[in-house]
C-alpha cells in the first residue's frame, strides 16, 4: 500500500522521538510526491441536538477521499486511539482506517489497518 510505503519512508528517514505534527508533515509530502490526493487536517462537523456544532473533530489525514489515516507518536498504543479511528470512519462513513505510530523502535509494529 503507498500510505504505508510513505509512513516507512519518513520513519526511516526521522526515526522515533519526533512531534506527531513533523511526521504529519513530512507523511504529506511523501503523499504529494507521488501524486496521492490528500485532506490533511478533515474537518468532521458534530451535529448534537439538532444543532451543527462549530467544534468539530479533525481527521489527520483523509486519503483520496476513502482512507482515514490517524497519526500517532506515543510511546505506548492505547485501545482508545483504536477507538477514535473506529470512531471517525463511522462518522465519515468510510470503510479503510489506518492508526500510524512513529514512535516505535522497529516500524514493523507501527501500523494497525481497520476495516468496518
Amino acid at each position: 500500500m503507498p500510505i504505508i510505503d510513505c509512513a516507512f519512508k519518513v520513519y526511516t528517514t526521522l526515526g522515533p522521538g519526533l512531534l506527531e505534527s513533523v511526521y504529519e508533515t513530512c507523511l504529506c509530502h511523501e503523499l504529494s510526491k507521488r501524486g496521492i490526493e490528500f485532506v490533511r487536517q478533515f474537518c468532521i462537523p458534530i451535529v448534537y441536538d439538532g444543532i451543527k456544532l462549530s467544534e468539530g473533530l479533525r481527521i489527520d489525514l483523509l486519503i483520496e477521499d476513502r482512507i482515514v489515516v490517524e497519526l500517532k507518536a506515543v510511546e505506548e498504543m492505547i485501545p482508545v486511539f483504536q477507538t477514535q479511528l473506529l470512531t471517525y470512519l463511522k462518522l465519515t462513513n468510510k470503510r479503510i482506517g489506518l492508526l500510524i505510530n512513529f514512535n516505535v523502535p522497529n516500524f514493523k509494529g507501527a501500523v494497525k489497518r481497520i476495516i468496518l
